[in-house]
């Protein structure tokens, strides 16, 4: 299980007003603001940021200041995989040291939508050793109970965190993972498929 949230596109006139520096040609800008503010690339201006986006990485340097931010909820183990990305990527995530005891440890804060039914019923049986340690943790403050539930936290634990990217970062993951036998890694690909450009400016070894 993987959920998009919360996304956010920043700084997308900068970044195409600085594609035009090189070339000093500023005056052939034709974006614009719609009347809801959004930004919307003009022809020329499209025009460039696509040539510059499929002539590879050294051409491309604008995409890196196209910021997007997004909260994204997903188990431990995809959050594993993510972590590969370091560069040009900032993450705050909920905390789990000072929050796990906070509420009740359900089934539903488990990514196990694939599950067989043995599993499941492991999984249960987890669950609700887990959701009684957490309830002596809060009457007792018994430290033993805490270290219980988070030594035996399973990597199927959903996770939010609030990440901040960029579309040349966005590239890289989309053609890295779109085919991922992880099902959580084509919904990420698919929220990045819909995001402002991205058939012109991410998508570009189908365009």
């Amino acid at each position: 299980m993987l959920k998009v949230e919360r996304i956010s596109v920043m700084n997308m006139e900068n970044a195409i007003r600085g594609a035009r520096n090189p070339m000093n040609s500023w005056a052939k800008m034709d974006s614009y603001y719609d009347e809801s503010g959004n930004f919307v690339l003009g022809e020329n201006d499209l025009s460039l940021a696509h040539r510059l986006a499929v002539a590879g990485s050294d051409h491309r340097k604008y995409l890196r200041q196209i910021i997007v931010s997004m909260d994204i909820t997903a188990p431990f183990y995809w959050w594993k995989e993510f972590d590969t990305y370091k560069v040009g990527t900032v993450a705050n995530s909920c905390s789990t040291m000072h929050k796990i005891h906070a509420n009740p440890i359900t089934r539903e804060d488990f990514s196990c939508d694939r599950m067989t039914d043995e599993a499941l019923a492991c999984l249960d049986s987890l669950i609700s050793f887990l959701e009684g340690e957490r309830v002596k943790y809060n009457e007792t403050k018994d430290k033993a109970a805490w270290h219980n539930i988070i030594q035996l936290l399973p990597t199927s634990y959903n996770q939010m965190r609030t990440v901040t990217l960029n579309y040349e970062v966005l590239i890289n993951i989309y053609y890295a993972r779109r085919h991922h036998k992880l099902a959580e890694w084509h919904v990420l690909c698919e929220a990045i498929e819909n995001l402002p450009y991205a058939k012109e400016l991410i998508l570009i070894k189908e365009n």
